[in-house]
């Protein structure tokens, strides 16, 4: 670990603050949405001399935490990058969405995508076999979820 001054306390608390803040999921009025990155920040520590201790963590974004998540629920039928060429797409009819797709992803809304995944394909009237992952993902994942797969649009999402 390395000790660094109490002048530098105020500047890592309000970077990783800063960091930990800026990966929330905007609200449907707000401008763009998060890149699909992770960066390094600092964790502090007080000590009892109130000097501060840092060791270098990683602050996942809302786009890798999405990532995650999609990697177990949504990769086996859509892909690893949303081609909609998962391992079980070729017995699925009709084949699963392309989420690499700009031209398909880009026009539906982020409330449309939140409801396909929460409540599955059948609540928007697509197919039924698209299954609900209310039961199995909170909102915030399924907006972590949302974050992903908007970085997978090519050409990339606009909002």
């Amino acid at each position: 670990m390395t000790r660094i001054p109490n002048f530098w306390l105020g500047v890592v608390i309000a970077a990783c603050l800063g960091l930990a803040c800026s990966d929330r999921f905007p609200d449907s009025d707000s401008a763009a949405m998060p890149p699909a990155a992770s960066g390094p920040t600092f964790k502090v520590i007080l000590t009892n001399q109130g000097e501060a201790e840092a060791e270098e963590v990683v602050i996942e974004t809302a786009a890798t935490r999405g990532q995650r998540s999609y990697l177990t629920y949504c990769a086996s039928c859509h892909g690893d990058n949303g081609g909609g060429d998962g391992p079980l797409s070729s017995t699925l009819d009709p084949t699963p969405a392309r989420h690499n797709d700009g031209a398909y992803m880009n026009a539906l809304s982020d409330d449309h995508i939140f409801q396909v995944v929460k409540l599955g394909g059948a609540s928007v009237g697509k197919s039924p076999t698209m299954a609900a992952w209310g039961g199995s993902l909170q909102d915030d994942q399924i907006r972590d979820v949302i974050v992903f797969v908007r970085s997978l649009a090519d050409p990339p999402y606009q909002p």
